[in-house]
């Protein structure tokens, strides 16, 4: 017998990372191209002054993504031959360049300002009144968690029922 020498398929999942990288490439060169035209617009400003060009790093970080999982499944490479100019050698040396562009953009001193935005945005979300903390009452017994919830739906209950008690009477008053 012979061993079996048939190259393992890809599945349809796996094929989908290889037509979405080619998605991906030409949805970035169209971005970068809008991007460009509308820097123009607004003055000639640097791309990288665009007040939008994280998502362009965003489209790079998926790309990186997308191909760092067709390099590690040997069965998408002749899939790969097949859909990409110059196939896995034009597939490797574009995937580089897009890594190198990604690496060089995301300097240290734009990923110190998103942590910086990343506290501020913990900052404003932080909830300072205990009173409106959903997780209070956070380790209740079942029979706590119920009264608690039937004694905020029954005072809710009381406070809608006087508005609008009072919103009939002033009615009656008026006609």
């Amino acid at each position: 017998m012979e061993p079996n020498t048939q190259e393992k398929k890809p599945n349809t999942p796996d094929v989908w990372y290889v037509n979405n990288y080619i998605l991906l490439k030409d949805y970035y060169d169209r971005t970068i191209s809008r991007i460009a035209a509308r820097c123009v617009r607004k003055g000639n400003i640097a791309l990288e002054d665009y007040p939008f060009y994280g998502y362009i790093l965003d489209v790079l970080e998926e790309i990186s993504e997308t191909g760092d999982y067709i390099l590690s499944h040997k069965e998408l490479y002749p899939y790969v031959e097949k859909k990409v100019s110059g196939g896995m050698d034009g597939f490797n040396r574009t995937l580089a360049e897009y890594k190198e562009e990604l690496r060089r953009n995301s300097s240290p001193e734009m990923i110190k300002s998103d942590a910086r935005e990343v506290e501020k945005m913990k900052q404003a979300l932080t909830v300072t009144d205990k009173a409106v903390d959903p997780t209070v009452g956070a380790g209740m017994g079942m029979e706590q968690l119920m009264e608690k919830l039937l004694q905020e739906d029954t005072e809710a209950r009381t406070k809608v029922e006087a508005e609008f008690k009072e919103a009939r009477e002033r009615q009656e008053k008026e006609s």
